[in-house]
């Protein structure tokens, strides 16, 4: 159910194992693969709530960050590669400190699908200790063209996608992407 969202934005999730080796993208359902993302659309921040589990807290978040870079991580407790992903996700985390907004979003619906409790018991088996939210309308995934499970995205300062890609990746991969918005 926490998926109704990308079927109604005309994009079939899917997941991808650990074998396509990170370079999976992200698929539409007109079958075109996004590698650079669209670095021209401006994404409307909007509003996340957040998990209480470590590293995160019992609130809400704005996505992208306004005076900061972004990160966002999708995925689903349901989803093998996306806990294969999470020890990837904490290095990156540590690696990039406080210079991007790093978080990771579930588009299951908390209360219908899972329960926040649920989400924090994964988050804590997974070694999660950054930002986890809920996006139980799928509408921050529709607008970032998420379509499978894992996806990273990496929005600029002004809110532009400038990298997304599904698939599994590695901790170098994650940062070279977050340092490359950094740099400019």
């Amino acid at each position: 159910m926490g998926g109704a969202g990308l079927f109604a934005a005309g994009a079939t999730p899917s997941v991808f194992d650990s074998n396509d080796g990170g370079t999976g993208g992200t698929t539409g359902s007109d079958g075109d693969t996004d590698k650079g993302g669209d670095e021209t659309e401006v994404i409307e921040p909007m509003t996340i709530e957040t998990i209480d589990a470590p590293g995160s807290r019992d609130d809400e978040v704005t996505v992208p960050a306004t005076e900061q870079p972004t990160f966002v991580d999708f995925f689903g407790t349901w989803c093998p590669p996306c806990a294969e992903q999470m020890p990837a996700l904490g290095t990156a985390s540590d690696r990039v400190g406080d210079d991007v907004r790093f978080i990771s979003v579930t588009t299951e619906a908390v209360g219908r699908s899972v329960t926040e409790s649920e989400i924090a018991d994964w988050w804590i088996e997974n070694d999660g200790d950054w930002l986890v939210g809920a996006d139980p309308t799928a509408e921050l995934a529709a607008k970032l063209n998420v379509s499978a499970y894992p996806t990273a995205v990496v929005l600029d300062v002004s809110g532009r996608i400038q990298w997304s890609e599904s698939g599994v990746h590695t901790a170098d991969e994650l940062v070279t992407e977050i340092e490359r918005v950094l740099d400019r």
